[in-house]
């Protein structure tokens, strides 16, 4: 199946006292790349998710190594290991050359604005969602 992988900038200004990239710019740098995976992935099938709605459920991140300021961006990695009626789970890993920094999950779920209330996927979001399922054993192998 297929994986996303968006090549994100890392600004010096996400790097905090310490000298690492902190844990809120962490969070906005895997925004980005999962608003790139989904928006202007999405875009190309017609819906996109966020054209109904969505909201983040949650988000569990795991620091491996620490991430700094650096030229090149760096390589956010994503898949889809879960898909249920009103809920997808994206996984994410972030490079630092072949070294992996981080691996996060970000749960969200399709949600209807004008109602105010959370919503079933629709067949297109489905569709779109289920090319980027990898089973837990692929997921495994990808974050390795």
């Amino acid at each position: 199946m297929l994986k996303h992988t968006y090549l994100c900038p890392v600004r010096w200004s996400d790097m905090d006292v310490y000298g690492v990239v902190n844990n809120v710019s962490h969070l906005r740098l895997l925004e980005e790349a999962r608003v790139d995976f989904i928006w202007r992935l999405g875009r190309q099938d017609g819906d996109a998710f966020f054209a109904g709605g969505s909201v983040v459920v949650s988000h569990e991140i795991s620091y491996i190594a620490p991430l700094v300021h650096q030229h090149e961006p760096v390589p956010i990695d994503m898949w889809v290991s879960g898909i249920q009626a009103a809920v997808v789970t994206i996984e994410c890993v972030i490079r630092c050359g072949q070294d992996v920094v981080s691996r996060a999950t970000t749960r969200m779920a399709p949600y209807d604005y004008a109602s105010r209330r959370p919503r079933r996927l629709t067949p297109q979001e489905s569709a779109f969602f289920e090319r980027y399922l990898h089973s837990e054993d692929e997921a495994v192998a990808n974050a390795a």
